[in-house]
């Protein structure tokens, strides 16, 4: 990584770009450029730096979780659990606050990715934090073409079972697609940060963020 003050000015840049209207893929491709960053670093502006515009409009459609109550909440499953995994596992400099407000992992491991120890843990952490606030239902949905989503989608149901949450776990082959037509017909809630979706809906929940605001307390879910 580039000194801090290094990636500061380039995120500064990137953000200049975007609120004058530069398109993304240029601006990044520009700035990236300049400043000589690699592919990891490059990937951390991508996920973390937007427009005060598109900024502005996703925060003000993300609500406190305590909303979801007698909803139903939509889950983007490998979303939501690669940075709860990163909360558990200590990895600190994974996630970070990004312009729009959520908590991003900024390991970029979605397409390459495998169950391993903390998997089990940070879905018992989701399941634990969810069934406080009582959602209606809950409806996790994995991407089919990512290996193994289908064994991570019966664990998940074992534990919302063990944890009685109301719900299922399923596998779709297009789940940004699925979450955007489910969140309008159900009038659900969606929980992801993926930049596309939130373009789309109307109300989402930042799950990993309150994970992470429990462990910052010393508290421990489950």
């Amino acid at each position: 990584m580039i000194p801090e003050n290094k990636m500061h000015e380039a995120a500064c840049d990137l953000r200049f770009l975007l609120n004058r209207g530069y398109r993304r893929n240029g601006a990044l491709k520009f700035v990236g450029n300049r400043y000589l960053l690699d592919g990891e670093e490059r990937n951390y502006l991508q996920r973390t730096v937007f427009s005060n515009k598109k900024s502005q409009l996703r925060r003000s459609k993300i609500i406190p979780i305590s909303r979801i109550k007698n909803k139903t909440l939509l889950i983007d499953g490998y979303n939501v659990l690669i940075t709860t995994e990163s909360i558990c596992s200590g990895d600190d400099e994974a996630v970070v606050i990004c312009d729009d407000g959520v908590l991003r992992d900024v390991n970029a491991v979605f397409g390459k990715y495998k169950c391993k120890k903390t998997t089990k843990k940070a879905l018992n952490s989701i399941m634990a934090l969810i069934k406080i606030y009582k959602p209606q239902n809950v409806r996790f949905l994995y991407d089919s073409p990512v290996s193994f989503s289908g064994e991570l989608a019966k664990i998940t149901e074992q534990i919302m079972e063990a944890h009685e949450v109301p719900g299922s776990a399923e596998t779709l082959p297009n789940v940004d697609y699925e979450l955007v037509k489910l969140s309008q017909n159900l009038e659900g809630v969606v929980a992801s940060s993926d930049s596309v979706i939130m373009d789309k809906i109307y109300q989402m929940v930042d799950i990993p963020f309150f994970i992470n605001k429990i462990k910052e307390k010393g508290l421990v879910l489950v």
